[in-house]
């Protein structure tokens, strides 16, 4: 990559872990001291939360159009206000009304302003080799819990939870935002350029018209469990045996096996089709519940890595794979549609598979393999010899 380009990867990887631990990752946090403050059920807050992910959805394929039409740089700087007025409200809430209020504002932020976006952003300024980018914004924003989870603990053990709320305001609004106008530029590669014509291919058929549907289920699946998992990871590791300790320290292994995964696709699987890469991450959960099946308490750490590797990877993937079946044509807005049921899922997966989780204990992990193996197995309807698409069919706008 070049020194420009190396420049916003960095600018972006910086503000999407901004971005990902004051909206995403907050909840993990502050939800239940919030629910407690203002007298609520810990559930409401979380209910809340989903509500604000869903929104999200909605919003995801209008912010992509237009990304495609105009680029990222000033959805992507006005989603960094959008997230730091809604934690504002969020931090002046005294009751349900404001804590609705608070994250309808929030769910605005997560819709224009995380993954999608930024990928589109990148397609939109780099085509098809856009590849290398995505997965370097997602080595550094791979962190975003890392950091956000001991920072917004550390402020709220300091100062109280509306502290937290105001400091992760004053990130998004003082740093994130500026950083995004000033660094991503403003014109992206025009597809009539000499490089463009290097970077996207002129002779590769058209994919299957199924190719929408498949990575729609692909997605759907794997964001479900992700969305379960992020939510019951400690429970799940305890209904397999492990105390609560032993299952705390294993969960906090998925974070660094995510990056590791990302680092892997960085250096060693960069030259193979992302199909590969897909087939590769959705078959590491499953692997990883056979351990834990078989060995119980031994695989309890086994799990957690190797479903963190395949969280990590499946990330990067949603970036590089419609790129690499549809190219960078109306990239933005496919995003945005194939991740409307993807978090749609993603949403509803902490009560569902809590449901289940409850009722069936470690017998639940048969759920999340199976979906896992469902998504595998729709890959090999793809033919990844039709990609890379040099005119992908019409999207309607």
């Amino acid at each position: 990559m070049t020194a420009g380009r190396i420049t916003v990867v960095v600018a972006l990887g910086a503000t999407q872990t901004i971005a990902w631990a004051s909206s995403y990752y907050l909840p993990a946090i502050l939800g239940a001291p919030i629910a407690r403050a203002l007298d609520l059920p810990t559930s409401m807050f979380f209910g809340l939360f989903s509500g604000a992910l869903l929104l999200s959805a909605v919003v995801g394929p209008s912010v992509g159009r237009l990304i495609d039409r105009h680029g990222g740089r000033d959805v992507l700087a006005a989603s960094n206000l959008v997230i730091a007025t809604g934690l504002l409200a969020l931090a002046a809430a005294h009751n349900l009304a404001g804590l609705v209020i608070a994250w309808t504002i929030l769910g605005a932020g997560i819709g224009m302003g995380l993954y999608d976006s930024a990928f589109a952003t990148l397609t939109w300024l780099y085509g098809l080799g856009a590849r290398s980018s995505i997965t370097g914004i997602t080595l550094i924003a791979g962190f975003a819990s890392t950091i956000g989870w001991p920072l917004s603990a550390l402020v709220l053990d300091l100062s109280g939870w509306r502290a937290a709320c105001i400091m992760w305001a004053a990130l998004n609004f003082l740093v994130a935002a500026p950083v995004n106008w000033l660094i991503i530029p403003r014109h992206g590669m025009p597809l009539s350029s000499p490089m463009a014509q290097r970077e996207t291919p002129t002779t590769a058929p058209s994919p299957s018209p199924a190719a929408m549907p498949i990575l729609a289920f692909f997605f759907a699946a794997t964001w479900f469990v992700q969305g379960g998992m992020a939510a019951h990871l400690p429970g799940l590791l305890q209904a397999a045996g492990a105390s609560a300790t032993a299952a705390i320290a294993a969960a906090s292994l998925v974070g660094p096996a995510q990056v590791g995964a990302r680092i892997v696709e960085f250096s060693l699987l960069r030259s193979f089709h992302p199909v590969s890469s897909a087939r590769i991450a959705s078959v590491l959960h499953p692997i990883g519940a056979a351990f834990l099946i078989v060995s119980g308490v031994p695989g309890v750490v086994a799990f957690a890595l190797l479903h963190g590797a395949g969280n990590g990877m499946i990330t990067f993937v949603k970036g590089t794979l419609p790129l690499a079946v549809f190219g960078p044509l109306g990239y933005g807005l496919r995003s945005g549609l194939l991740s409307a049921p993807a978090r749609t899922l993603q949403a509803a997966a902490p009560f569902l598979f809590g449901l289940l989780l409850d009722d069936v204990g470690i017998g639940a992990i048969g759920l999340s393999a199976g979906l896992y193996l469902a998504a595998f197995s729709s890959l090999f309807l793809l033919d990844p010899h039709r990609a890379t698409a040099a005119h992908p069919p019409p999207i309607q706008s």
